[in-house]
Formats: C-alpha cells, sequence, structure tokens
C-alpha cells in the first residue's frame, strides 16, 4: 500500500509540474524519462530471453505423461483464450489515441516496418545469426530462440554440462532480478518525469477517455475470462463451475489481495485437496507448474497493453498484427514466472523492445495496482479450473 501511495503521489507531482510549463524543467523531466526509457531498454533483452528460456528449461525436470499433458494443454488453451478475448474487446471498444507529439515522432519508425508484406515479416522473425536479434532488439526472433534453447535443455539428458549450463542461467536470471528491483526501488522518480512529460502535451479529456475505454478492456477481458471462458471450460469437462469456485474461494480471494500467485500456492494446494477433493499427486503436480506458466490474466495484459501503445505509436492494427501479438503475448505470458512486477515490466520491456512509446506505461503504472488484483486472482481460477480438470481426465481410463 506504501508503494501505491508513492506512486501515486509521483503521477500527481509529475502532472503539476508538467502543467506548470517551464521550459527548463520540461528539458529535466525529459531527459530522466529518456535515461529510465534507456535502462529498460537495456534490460528489455536479457528479460525476456532468460525468462522464457528458464521457464521452458524446467519441463524436462517435470515430468512426463498424461499428467503433465493435460497440465500444458489446458495451460495453453485458456491463456490462448485469454489472450483472444482480450483482442476481441480492444478491437470492439477501441481505446482511442493519446494525442502525443512525441508519439507521432517515434511512430514514424514504425510505420515504415508496416509496409513490409506479412510475408516479409515472418521470414524477419527467422534469425540467420545469433548476435544480430540481440543487437537490434528484435523481440520476436529473440522469443523464436529463447523457445527453441529452452525445449532444448528440456530435453537434453541430465550431465554435469547440463546442470552448470541451467544454473549458469539461473544465476544470470537472478543477477538480472536483483537490477530490476534497483531500478523499480528509484521508479518513483521516473513516474515523476513520464507524468510531467505527458502532462505538458496531453489533454486531460481526452486522457480520461483514451485511459478508461483501455483500462475497460483490461478488466472487461479478465471478467470476461474469470466468469464466462473459465466456467465453459469446466461445464465441456463435465465439472460444475459454481462448485470449483466455491471450493477455490479462499484462494482465489487470498490472491486478489496479495497479488501474488506465488504467495497462494499453499493455499490454493490446501483448497484443491482438502476442499475440493483433487488428489494430491495431481494437485502437488499440476498447480506449482500452473503457477509458473498458467497466467491467463497476464497474457490478456499483455497483449491489449502492447496493442495500445503500438497504436498510439502510429503502427497499423491489422489482422495479421492482431493475431502475431496473441502469439507473442501468449509465449511471453508463459515465460513471465519470476519477473517483478510480472507483466507490467514484461509488457514494457517488449514495447521498448520495438521502439514504441513507452512513455505512455508512466500514466498505466498506478492504474496497474488494481489490475494486478483481478489479473493474479484470475490466474490462480485458472490454476484451480486447469487443476480440476486435469484430476477429472486422470480418474477416467485412458
Amino acid at each position: 500500500m506504501k508503494k501505491v501511495v508513492i506512486w501515486i503521489g509521483a503521477l500527481v507531482l509529475g502532472a503539476v509540474l508538467g502543467v506548470l510549463g517551464i521550459h527548463g524543467l520540461d528539458e529535466t523531466m525529459n531527459v530522466i524519462a529518456t535515461v529510465y526509457t534507456r535502462l529498460f531498454q537495456l534490460l528489455a533483452v536479457p528479460t525476456i530471453v532468460l525468462a522464457v528460456i528458464t521457464t521452458f528449461a524446467t519441463f524436462g525436470s517435470q515430468g512426463s505423461g498424461r499428467i503433465f499433458g493435460r497440465t500444458i494443454t489446458y495451460t495453453l488453451l485458456t491463456t490462448v483464450a485469454a489472450a483472444t478475448v482480450g483482442a476481441l474487446l480492444f478491437v470492439l471498444i477501441k481505446p482511442g489515441n493519446l494525442p502525443l507529439e512525441s508519439v507521432s515522432e517515434s511512430g514514424d519508425a514504425l510505420v515504415s516496418t508496416t509496409s513490409q508484406s506479412y510475408l516479409d515479416h515472418i521470414l524477419g522473425v527467422v534469425p540467420n545469426n545469433i548476435v544480430r536479434p540481440f543487437l537490434e532488439g528484435n523481440v520476436l526472433s529473440l522469443l523464436l530462440l529463447a523457445f527453441a534453447v529452452g525445449i532444448g535443455l528440456s530435453k537434453l539428458p541430465e550431465s554435469e554440462n547440463k546442470t552448470v549450463l541451467v544454473k549458469g542461467l539461473a544465476g544470470l536470471q537472478d543477477l538480472l532480478f536483483l537490477l530490476i528491483r534497483g531500478l523499480i526501488w528509484t521508479l518513483p522518480l521516473g513516474i515523476v518525469a513520464f507524468a510531467a512529460q505527458l502532462s505538458a502535451q496531453i489533454s486531460a479529456g481526452v486522457i480520461v477517455d483514451s485511459i478508461g475505454k483501455y483500462v475497460l478492456v483490461v478488466l472487461g477481458g479478465n471478467f470476461i475470462q474469470f466468469f464466462i471462458v473459465l466456467p465453459l471450460f469446466l461445464l465441456a469437462r463435465g465439472l460444475n463451475p459454481i462448485h470449483v469456485l466455491g471450493r477455490m474461494t479462499p484462494a482465489v480471494l487470498m490472491a486478489l489481495f496479495t497479488k501474488s500467485s506465488a504467495a497462494t500456492l499453499p493455499v490454493t494446494m490446501d483448497s484443491a485437496e482438502n476442499r475440493l477433493g483433487v488428489r494430491k499427486e495431481v494437485a502437488r503436480f499440476v498447480l506449482p507448474i500452473c503457477t509458473t506458466i498458467n497466467m491467463n490474466g497476464c497474457a490478456a495484459f499483455i497483449l491489449v497493453t502492447s496493442l495500445f501503445v503500438m497504436q498510439n505509436g502510429g503502427t497499423a492494427l491489422s489482422l495479421g498484427t492482431i493475431l502475431l501479438w496473441i502469439l507473442i503475448s501468449v509465449i511471453s505470458a508463459i515465460g513471465n514466472a519470476g519477473v517483478p512486477m510480472g507483466c507490467f515490466f514484461l509488457s514494457l520491456s517488449l514495447m521498448s523492445g520495438i521502439g514504441a512509446p513507452v512513455a505512455i506505461l508512466g500514466i498505466i503504472l498506478p492504474i496497474y495496482t488494481i489490475i494486478d488484483m483481478v489479473e493474479t486472482a484470475e490466474n490462480v481460477w485458472s490454476d484451480s479450473c486447469v487443476c480440476a480438470m486435469t484430476d477429472h481426465d486422470l480418474s477416467r481410463p485412458e
């Protein structure tokens, strides 16, 4: 709560400073905002690559067979569904653009990339040089490489070399998280700069309308996924969603207030075993995996936020672009486990990687606290659904 108050205070302070219209102060805020943008860009590539690699590399050590197959299948299906719902709401509600001069300037570079044919864009994703995607910050190529390396590591036979390699990657990720936590600790200064930069250029009425619709899309997608899509998955497997939700309510409520699926895991497992009646061997296998990779709310947030920021940067949101980013959001959400500030930071990293106007995320940050509560509750509810469906499937003969 203290952090939220500080962030909101920083946002208000920045907005006031921007409205003052003092040239020297505006220049200072622009410099600070640029520094934070560059720092986020610096951390973007290793954040995405290490998160995805380490997540997929653990698959091999988690076991195999029907239980693992069911868990992964339901995780992918529910995550794709969440991202798709977010995309549909974005197209229907159509959040407006923010009138940013900086957005128009940065948008020129983005427009040139959309002039390529979709086939050229797909071919450009396939790297022909292992170094170039890192130097260029090509997010799609990096995700492809990270996915391949992570799966490859999971398939390697256990050996001393594999252990050393996996531990080395985990150590690098721990170091990266330390740097991220340090950056986040100083983030109130960045929020002041972003807010001042934005308030100097934006009409407040347009902000309310545009950001209001954006929040409506994000929260609306979460509620639809929570109350309609996931219950339909349960009904399709012959399970009563009201019964399952009733038994898993303690875990869902704890997730809402703690904003941490990992912190909620003990309660989720206890509720699944002792209230819902899931077998221990299933709950203790499925739920830790789901806590790591089953991020329905995160996938929807990454997709909607990315589309909103890219739209403000001048990118034409064609059907092909939206479908491509549904795929990116699903892969990114699965690889998001363990990143401080989770979905928000990963969304910012993705946008930094493609040169989109990340300053817009400065005014989304305080709102993200509420969004994060809803997303985490949805993630735990989805974990519960995957666990219940897997247990139900395994209780029947092959």
